[in-house]
């Protein structure tokens, strides 16, 4: 803000008048009505050491020091040692202006109430940040990016408190996965578009679209019988085809039920287990080409990309695109096996290149959005594992996402030995994979294959309502369980002898087959894969001790050896079926387990839950005696989710800052996969605004309770934790969202335009940092980092003193507690003394605030 000279000599007369005697007394504006002289105090000397309330001048300008200083220039810096008193010397005279009535240049006037006249006091708004007039911002979801220069149309879709308008009565999500395969090949049950209850869901994620040979988004090769365009099921009522669109198919059925039920929305899903790295070509052999690991390898195979996924919604109708990319890990041998040879080679780079990936997916379809009048939505689908989260850095894609989908299952299968819950909502201390390898002993007892563990994790970058849970309409199994309890927590090695798949590293577990395998995987040789995967409705009819009439369509026994008995562990939640004749389990989730995790999402104000598949979901067929294809518990999830309370809206937990400061943080040097322990990058602070952030100003952040409170730095900032949101093992789930962190900006604080980092170290992943704020001069700001709704950006003015509160009077009485040199003080206490607040830096007794400047272990919050 610009000041004019005379209004800086007024301003400054008040606090002169204090500082350096009688010779600035208000008898001086009597005497001299049309000119004031200011006297200066002695000029400023290089070899002088100088203490905190000394006055010099230099330049015509009187200074006071604000602590210690030696050799240190008045006006070099605005926020170095001295703070400017006003203008000394002879002022520009002015005749006309009576100062005895003109409220600008009356000396009785409070300068630090007077914002026309104190440029030191007055937050100015920035004007070169965001938003930037777009009428939507009021629906922007807290923490997600703004597009810059784009009128992104987000009151489409959210309403002004930034929450998604959700069809059918719901308050949270219920997002199914549509896949399209379940066509009714070979007599097998089919799920068309006609079987999902519209009126009980908010999103369908269609599976799968991929990456062709061009690098474009495409549902496979334009020929006769593909599902997604050119199928026909004419002997299925209510999957009749609209002749008017130029396409079959799947997408035909669901342009026609989304015209029935517009809030519904439908997002293509891209990638997945079998076409994340590669496509299915003409003749549906899958042609391992790369995929996402080689389109996202250059900007222009990612804009290549990005203006398709546009050309294909609007061709489609659909309001989105979802990202089912597994995985962008830099651990070896993670996702498919017929990709590692292409993903291990580029472990080091896949992040940053999906980084990239989904930034420009975000600008091209706000872009493209703000064309159409319709707000396109970006999803993505993200691991729910510790060890897949270790190599993905502090999953900074998440401000670019409407909301993540957490793959919270597959946590366990006869990928290995190990037999635990497919999708536990808890841990219990017990899991058999993580105590063989030691994991709870390295990790203060923390477990982290559960969906708690996970929604903690992703929690602690985005706001509650942003994530939603997976559950697994499906289950995993083995053969020839040991141990455990009804086998649960046992042991299923695979035999002498067999071909493990690949990816387990000859280490494999013994695979449910058979009657209990009815979804199986054909292997490269043609034979079943025995993993226990069913739909649920399979699972029911074992318990049941019923083979349904399907089950010869499948190729499976029609006839069950033994009995299944139903389980539920109430500390996990898990649920299981268990022969004890067979020594077979397999693991899902039904009503009782979804129930919870209905209840679980309303309690932790999660965003709703993501089902992996629909066409597992079931009903009972009292005709047949059977279980069959059905809804009963989507119905359980429509009925829960409806009438309840709004999801969580906000990163913060409490009241945030309305003001913020134009500050970004970013995270470098992490090691690759497994080596990334302790997750130990640099994290650095840049500082956007227009003026400085002091040394010694607090940084303040929270981190999400999925890792230990104990994060730790180096560098001389000073970090610590202040503050923990859960201590010891996770069992029946981890108590709080955050663990809050304290940083010291070092005493060359951070110039405009600059950046500093410091190095920091935590155990177990963490998303991010949330919450960040800055505080000096009694003030404590928001940040731009985590896109807040609702906040100025500012700037503290010139000058600002950064250990004096600019919303602060002049010196007075404190009301604070008075220092006493016999009392013992830990870091962060607070004190008055000598007419100011003081906080301890650290322990301290005996030595007096101030006295030994900004080295000391006091710093100065403000005069009182």
């Amino acid at each position: 803000m610009h000041v004019s000279k005379r209004a800086r000599v007024v301003a400054a007369l008040t606090t002169a008048t204090a500082l350096v005697g009688t010779s600035l007394s208000t008898a001086a504006w009597a005497k001299t009505p049309a000119a004031v002289v200011v006297e200066c105090a002695p000029a400023w000397s290089a070899t002088t050491t100088y203490t905190g309330g000394d006055v010099t001048s230099s330049g015509g300008v009187n200074y006071r020091a604000k602590w210690w200083t030696l050799g240190e220039k008045p006006g070099a810096s605005p926020w170095g040692p001295w703070a400017v008193v006003g203008d000394c010397g002879e002022p520009d005279p002015d005749p006309t202006t009576d100062p005895t009535t003109d409220p600008t240049t009356d000396p009785t006037t409070d300068p630090t109430t007077d914002p026309t006249t104190d440029p030191t006091t007055d937050p100015t708004t920035d004007p070169t940040t965001p938003p930037s007039g777009n009428p939507d911002e009021v629906c922007r979801p807290d923490g997600m990016e703004p597009t810059a220069g784009v009128d992104t149309p987000y009151c489409d879709v959210y309403d002004e408190n930034g929450r998604e308008i959700l069809p059918n009565g719901l308050d949270r999500r219920v997002i199914g996965y549509f896949t399209s395969w379940r066509t009714g090949e070979k007599g097998q049950p089919a799920y068309l578009a006609s079987d999902i209850p519209w009126d009980k869901l908010s999103t369908i994620h269609y599976a799968f679209a991929h990456i062709g040979p061009d690098n474009k988004v495409s549902v496979n090769a334009d020929v006769p019988d593909n599902e997604a365009t050119d199928m026909t099921w004419p002997e299925v009522p209510g999957a009749e085809m609209d002749p008017s669109l130029p396409y079959t198919g799947h997408f035909n059925l669901l342009h026609q039920y989304k015209e029935q039920n517009p809030g519904v929305k439908i997002l293509p899903s891209v990638g997945g287990w079998a076409e994340t790295g590669g496509y299915f070509d003409a003749d549906g052999t899958r042609v391992a080409s790369g995929g996402f690991y080689e389109m996202t390898k250059t900007q222009a195979g990612i804009d290549t990309f990005a203006d398709s996924v546009v050309d294909f919604i609007r061709e489609y109708d659909f309001d989105g695109i979802d990202i089912d990319y597994e995985y962008p890990t830099s651990n070896a041998d993670a996702g498919n096996p017929d990709d590692f040879a292409i993903a291990n080679a580029q472990r080091g780079q896949l992040w940053a290149n999906y980084e990239k990936l989904m930034k420009t997916l975000r600008l091209t379809l706000d872009e493209a959005g703000a064309e159409d009048g319709e707000y396109y939505q970006l999803t993505a689908a993200l691991p729910g594992s510790g060890w897949l989260l270790r190599g993905m850095e502090v999953s900074q894609v998440v401000e670019h996402l409407d909301f993540v989908n957490i793959m919270s299952y597959d946590l366990h299968g006869a990928w290995n030995e190990y037999v635990g819950g497919l999708a536990p909502l808890y841990d219990d201390g017990k899991d058999p994979e993580l105590a063989a390898a030691n994991v709870y002993g390295a990790y203060d007892n923390i477990g982290y294959l559960n969906t708690d563990w996970a929604a903690h994790y992703f929690g602690g970058a985005m706001q509650a309502g942003r994530i939603n849970i997976g559950v697994p309409f499906y289950t995993r199994g083995w053969d020839g369980v040991t141990g455990g309890t009804n086998g649960m927590g046992g042991s299923a090695r695979a035999p002498w002898g067999y071909d493990c798949p690949p990816g387990t590293e000859g280490s494999c577990g013994a695979g449910a087959a058979g009657v209990a395998n009815l979804w199986y995987d054909l292997g490269e040789d043609g034979t079943p894969e025995p993993a226990g995967f069913n739909p649920i409705w399979h699972a029911l009819n074992l318990e049941n001790g019923v083979v349904g009439d399907y089950a010869e369509s499948f190729g499976i026994p029609t006839t069950i050896t033994g009995s299944f008995s139903h389980h539920f562990d109430p500390v996990t939640k898990n649920e299981w079926w268990w022969n004890s004749t067979t020594k077979t389990l397999i693991t899902g989730d039904s009503e009782q387990a979804v129930g919870e995790k209905a209840d679980y999402v309303i309690d932790q104000e999660l965003g709703g839950i993501m089902i992996w598949e629909l066409a597992g979901d079931y009903a009972w067929d009292e005709a047949a005696g059977q279980y069959q294809q059905g809804h009963t518990m989507i119905d359980l999830l429509h009925q829960r989710f409806s009438g309840t309370s709004p999801y969580g809206a906000t990163k913060a937990t409490g009241a945030a800052p309305t003001e913020a400061l134009d500050v970004d943080i970013s995270y470098e040097g992490f090691a690759l996969g497994d080596n990334n322990y302790p997750i130990n990058p640099s994290v650095r602070f840049t500082n956007n605004g227009s003026t400085a952030i002091p040394g010694g100003a607090k940084i303040s952040f929270q981190y999400g309770t999925s890792a230990p409170g104990d994060m730790s730095g180096q560098g001389g900032w000073g970090t610590r934790v202040v503050a923990r949101g859960h201590i010891g093992d996770n069992i029946g789930g981890l108590d709080g969202r955050f663990h809050t962190v304290e940083m010291t900006v070092p005493s060359s604080g951070i110039a405009p335009g600059a950046s500093s980092a410091s190095k920091v170290s935590w155990r177990l992943p963490a998303a991010q940092f949330s919450n960040v704020t800055v505080s000096f001069g009694g003030k404590t700001y928001a940040t731009t980092y985590d896109h807040p709704r609702g906040v100025t950006v500012v700037s503290p003015g010139p000058g600002t003193d950064p250990g004096t509160d600019p919303t602060t009077g002049p010196p007075g009485a404190c009301s604070g507690a008075a220092w006493s040199p016999q009392t013992a003080y830990n870091g962060g206490a607070r004190v008055s003394h000598d007419g100011h607040y003081w906080t301890a830096r650290y322990w301290t007794q005996g030595e007096a605030p101030g006295g030994a400047g900004q080295w000391g272990p006091w710093l100065d919050a403000g005069a009182c």
